[in-house]
């Protein structure tokens, strides 16, 4: 295996050796999040994927520059470009601003990203603060005639735009197919092309949101802001551009039809592009009652979860999968990965204690320099997490028999501790950005615990469900709460 980063880019569809534009520099462009509601469990995974990506990217000596969006003008759009204004609906639900409600959820979703540890990015700029060079970038594309405005509105050319470029280069799909998957939809569309997808778009009077332009009145579409933002802070040509795989189509497509129409330059060299989440072996759905939020995880509070779960072990049940792999969230996995969590960091802990004797290279020795340079190789194989958890395991086996003596110490050399230490503190703190588990249900709370879960057990068989409530309400008001298993086990986590 090579010992230089290679990433998978999802634009040329191969794995290819990372160089960036610039020595030593790298620019990394994110879509972050679309301000408008709680972030879910697929947020979590994809920004705690880039936020590794750019913890190891900064481990390799390069100087990232990590721009991260916030859409906050909230126009969602479907595949012909029509905009939604989440912003503005989910304000008219609370009985609230539209900016209200921006800075609720971006506020919810930096507390959830920090409680993950999650670096913050280097820059984290907002749609609405970028109106005018989204307006800048759309007199650009008209004038070199690859957009066309209709009464107010401002459409992006497909057709045009396909004669000089190949429309679908990211996603794979034609042009041809596209259209003919359009061809029964709104027949009194305003756009010359089916596909044709929107840039700017007329406000009705009732649109909250809504800017002066050229064209009169109205709001950026969605696909606008990420082209303007990632240009403007990396440059018309960057290195990583990041999302989740349903950003593929159509948005990260159009980012690229809108950067070269612009500049002849589609914006990132290499795309990158996380995979779904599911739970129990389905996709994750309000619909199927399994979308279950970021902070239920950390409290346990879903009925469909056995007891609250740290932030750390859901990071760590992630980089068990690879980055592009669909990822299968389930109980036991859960459970597995606390149990692993908590096994590496003993491990870390115990080789801190241990001082190695031998004067020269054992089989030992070996093996450890081999796992540590496994753990390197596996992470410049695109990132391949999975593999070095794996090697980190085996690692923590050796620490384990040195510390049992079923390996002796006199038959470790002192840098073999060494690597040992630095090998566990790069991976589990600096690039995978794990927590130490924390003694926050010390022996003594477990054995009180253990006689109050007793009382409340006898008085619920005795049909005494009033002692029993009080049981659980008043350690509810003590931050403790109390989750009755469908099995009969009874657990508490902390608030």
């Amino acid at each position: 295996m090579s010992s230089e980063l290679h990433i998978y880019n999802s634009h040329a569809r191969a794995k290819e050796k990372f160089v960036p534009i610039t020595k030593d520099h790298v620019g990394l462009y994110v879509c972050g999040p679309t301000v408008y509601s709680e972030p879910h469990i697929g947020n979590v995974r994809t920004f705690s994927s880039f936020d590794m990506i750019y913890r190891y990217l900064k481990f390799l000596g390069y100087k990232v520059r990590y721009v991260r969006n916030i859409t906050d003008a909230g126009h969602l759009t479907n595949e012909r470009g029509e905009g939604v204004n989440r912003m503005e609906s989910q304000a008219k639900l609370e009985s609230l601003e539209p900016m209200e409600i921006v800075q609720k959820y971006t506020v919810n979703f930096h507390t959830v990203m920090n409680l993950f540890n999650a670096l913050p990015p280097t820059i984290e700029p907002t749609a609405t603060g970028h109106i005018v060079e989204q307006i800048e970038m759309v007199e650009k594309l008209i004038e070199n005639n690859f957009a066309y405005e209709v009464d107010g509105s401002v459409y992006f050319d497909v057709t045009a735009y396909n004669e000089k470029h190949p429309y679908g280069e990211l996603s794979g799909r034609k042009i041809e197919d596209l259209v003919a998957g359009y061809r029964d939809l709104d027949g009194q569309d305003e756009k010359r092309n089916s596909i044709d997808f929107a840039l700017w778009k007329k406000a009705s009077p009732e649109h909250i949101m809504q800017w002066r332009s050229p064209w009169g009145m109205g709001f950026p579409g969605w696909h606008l802001e990420c082209s303007v933002m990632s240009t403007k802070y990396l440059g018309q040509a960057f290195d990583i551009h990041g999302g989740g795989m349903d950003l593929k189509f159509p948005h990260h497509e159009c980012e690229i039809a809108q950067n070269k129409g612009c500049y002849d330059k589609g914006g990132a060299r290499y795309w990158m592009h996380t995979n779904m989440l599911n739970f129990n072996g389905q996709k994750m759905s309000k619909s199927f009652g399994n979308s279950i939020l970021p902070m239920e995880f950390i409290t346990g509070s879903h009925d469909l979860l056995d007891k609250a779960y740290a932030p750390s072990v859901i990071k760590l049940l992630f980089l068990q999968t690879h980055y592009s792999s669909e990822l299968d969230i389930n109980i036991k996995g859960l459970q597995d990965a606390e149990k692993a969590w908590k096994r590496l960091f003993e491990a870390k802990q115990i080789v801190e204690t241990l001082a190695g004797t031998a004067k020269q290279k054992t089989a030992t020795s070996d093996k450890i320099s081999e796992l540590a340079t496994a753990c390197s190789d596996s992470m410049n194989d695109d990132f391949n997490t999975a593999k070095v958890m794996a090697n980190l395991f085996e690692l923590s086996s050796i620490v384990n028999s040195m510390k049992g003596g079923q390996i002796a110490l006199n038959d470790v050399q002192e840098q073999d501790i060494a690597l040992l230490k630095k090998t566990f503190t790069d991976y589990l703190i600096d690039i995978f950005g794990l927590t130490e588990p924390k003694q926050a249900q010390n022996d003594k709370l477990d054995e009180v615990m253990d006689v109050v879960i007793s009382l409340r057990k006898q008085a619920r068989e005795n049909k005494d469900w009033a002692t029993s409530d009080k049981i659980r309400d008043e350690l509810a008001e003590a931050g403790i709460q109390i989750k009755d298993g469908k099995d009969g086990d009874v657990s508490y986590s902390l608030n």
